[in-house]
């Protein structure tokens, strides 16, 4: 293989994202340290580039310094700005810009005489063909989910955007629910924020579902417990399942109260006020939504969701690879 040196250090990018995206599957968490070392990387080779076309007097030198900057001054801050408006995760966003560092400029490999990427584009910025392929890429996941649930006999118009999953399987769940208890809803309780709330109360999920009208009093609350970060790698479990007793929540004949009876129904904003950090953005009405919805239905709609990282990774090999696959579309049409 002939390639700079420069670029066949940036192929040690690929196993790391390879990792990345393994691990954000299993456990929707990546460690912050893995970033820093990627963000160092990339500088070291960027700034080695620099000196080589030091004093950027010819067309190489021009070109690129221009899309060292259209990297750096406009994908990068693109990721911090979907994280910003929700659209991204933290990890997501720093693997964004940890690409726009490492990638500012078109990679070259030549392998059996053949040059790859196969195709490049005219702007020649590596890491936005990264990032367009990323979102070709996740725009299949939608199409997937579809099918499974159409394989599976669940036709709906939600069916792009959910699947229906036993309650009972939620603790070990990603994603978010899909309805509350007036129907499908695209503002559903965060799976994580459901965890953290469990574990704060330190219930299992079958506890809360056995007794959710004594459960709902906010009096029944009594010593609380770490909430952790929500994952499913942290926990007693994953739900807290340590089986506190609960006062019985009810009226004067012992029947069970409605839930709506009280103040602050499951405690909801005593939880929040608790915990020393945000809930994915949760706020108590949609916490006790969520929480009746799990406690009164055996199935629910579930958003799985896809984190980014793994599009991403795919889109980064795809890159390195074939090239722009969104510039081949458009040249193939005659657009470009």
């Amino acid at each position: 293989m002939f390639a700079t040196l420069p670029d066949v250090l940036r192929l040690l990018v690929v196993p790391v994202f390879a990792w990345a995206a393994l691990r954000d599957v299993r456990t929707r968490r990546l460690p912050n340290r893995l970033w820093p070392p990627l963000y160092l990387l990339g500088a070291v080779l960027l700034l080695a580039e620099a000196v080589s076309l030091w004093p950027f007097a010819g067309f190489d030198g021009r070109i690129f310094l221009v899309r060292a900057a259209i990297s750096l001054l406009f994908v990068a801050p693109l990721g911090y700005a979907f994280w910003y408006l929700g659209a991204f995760g933290g990890a997501d966003a720093k693997a964004m810009i940890a690409l726009a560092v490492l990638f500012p400029t078109f990679p070259t490999y030549e392998v059996g005489g053949l040059l790859f990427p196969l195709v490049d584009t005219d702007i020649g910025v590596f890491s936005l063909t990264i990032l367009t392929n990323t979102v070709l890429i996740g725009l299949a996941y939608p199409v997937g989910l579809a099918a499974l649930n159409l394989v599976r006999g669940e036709v709906s118009s939600n069916m792009f955007f959910a699947r229906p999953v036993a309650t009972d399987s939620l603790p070990d769940r990603h994603g978010r629910l899909f309805e509350d208890p007036d129907g499908p809803t695209r503002n559903g309780l965060d799976l994580d924020a459901l965890r953290m709330y469990l574990r704060w109360r330190g219930l299992a999920l079958a506890d809360l579902r056995g007794d959710p009208d004594g459960l709902s009093d906010p009096d029944s609350v009594g010593e609380t417990f770490d909430p952790t970060d929500g994952g499913t790698h942290v926990g007693p479990r994953t739900d807290g399942g340590t089986a506190v007793d609960a006062r019985t929540g009810g009226d004067a004949d012992g029947k069970p109260g409605s839930r709506r009876e009280f103040d602050d129904p499951w405690a909801a904003e005593r939880f929040l006020g608790d915990i020393d950090h945000g809930a994915y953005g949760t706020d108590a009405a949609t916490l006790r939504d969520g929480l009746d919805v799990v406690a009164s239905e055996d199935r629910v709609l579930v958003s799985p969701g896809m984190p980014f990282v793994v599009p991403m990774a795919v889109g980064l090999v795809v890159s390195l690879s074939y090239g722009d696959a969104l510039f081949a579309l458009l040249g193939a049409v005659g657009l470009v």
